[in-house]
């Protein structure tokens, strides 16, 4: 890559390989959740994600390309991370660790979109600027609704344990 516009379209591609890897993840982190609250909110950002997903294809559709994901080591790492702690946790550290996990899932979400947006904005790219606006907004709110329900429910029970 040698042009931000290069840069962009990389990136663009690298977080739809992510949102797409991230809606394969997803129901196991549900299904490993013992909180109801959290898989409850698990669940409901497996939809937000695909929402995420039609978002992006509408971004590359405003650039006059198909949508088209390369691999995002980070994410698969992300993942893998998260499928570790599945495997090894439990007790009141499996909720903690597994937020833990999403917000870090969250944190680099959103500092891909805000990247983004930044550089569709500077690239003249309207429509994909308010499309990229768009996701990261839920992101932030995403990440937020996790700390709340970590710092009131998740964590206190940990430390009752």
């Amino acid at each position: 890559m040698k042009t931000l516009a290069e840069a962009f379209h990389h990136t663009l591609q690298d977080i739809y390989y992510a949102e797409k890897a991230l809606t394969k993840a997803l129901p196991k982190v549900a299904s490993a959740a013992k909180n109801a609250e959290f898989k409850a909110l698990v669940t409901a950002h497996l939809a937000e994600t695909k929402e995420q997903i039609a978002l992006l294809d509408k971004v590359f559709t405003s650039l006059g390309e198909a949508p088209t994901g390369v691999k995002c080591d980070a994410m698969d790492g992300l993942i893998k991370e998260t499928d570790g702690i599945i495997k090894e946790a439990s007790g009141v550290a499996l909720d903690a660790s597994l937020i833990a996990a999403a917000q870090a899932v969250e944190h680099y979400e959103i500092a891909r979109y805000g990247t983004l947006r930044e550089w569709a904005k500077v690239l003249g790219h309207t429509e994909a600027h308010d499309l990229l606006s768009q996701i990261l907004d839920m992101e932030k709110a995403a990440n937020s609704k996790l700390t709340g329900l970590a710092v009131t429910v998740v964590n206190t029970a940990s430390k009752a344990a």
